[in-house]
């Protein structure tokens, strides 16, 4: 999720023009991840998946940084940046045939506003054009799931956690502006 965003190799700073009405969604810029946002984006995981893991009897305070910090990769990461400071991360990651798109997480106050739907859209651009499937998982439940259906996800499997969806390159087909 990396030429920009996706794919190998050094990403530079870049500002991204986004098609919405939102001010919040149009101000942001990705710039590539350095070790030491680890535990910066571990702090945003577990406040953004608290909610859904309690739901799920799955919370540990521990666990749920920890394996942020199992996963991390400074390559294939971006941090979503508003005014100059950090709002969120996504990370594109290659494995077999696709692309990863993991450890997407907007700040609280940053969701609900469109920049999910335009850092999402900026993502799938690429991986389009790179012409590869994007898969991710998502919890049973979380909200997070309707944003990726409408960006073209489609249930591969699902178990009583986890929903494990893919994306066909090219499937963007009714992505809203507004998101």
């Amino acid at each position: 999720m990396d030429a920009g965003v996706m794919g190998s190799g050094t990403r530079s700073d870049m500002a991204v023009s986004a098609r919405t009405t939102s001010a919040l969604a149009a101000g942001w810029v990705l710039r590539s991840a350095v070790a030491a946002d680890i535990e910066v984006i571990a702090e945003l995981r577990a406040t953004v998946m608290r909610a859904d893991l309690e739901r799920l009897g799955r919370y540990d305070e521990h666990r749920v940084r920890q394996r942020l910090r199992d996963s991390f990769s400074s390559q294939h990461t971006s941090i979503i940046m508003i005014d100059g400071e950090p709002a969120g991360c996504v990370t594109v990651r290659p494995a077999e045939s696709r692309q990863w798109l993991e450890h997407f997480y907007l700040a609280p106050h940053c969701q609900g506003r469109g920049l999910g739907s335009a850092v999402l859209r900026t993502v799938l651009e690429r991986t389009d054009a790179q012409g590869v499937t994007v898969a991710l998982n998502v919890l049973q439940g979380s909200a997070a799931r309707r944003l990726y259906e409408r960006h073209g996800f489609v249930v591969e499997a699902q178990d009583p956690i986890d929903v494990f969806m893919m994306r066909p390159p090219g499937s963007m087909a009714s992505t809203p502006v507004n998101g």
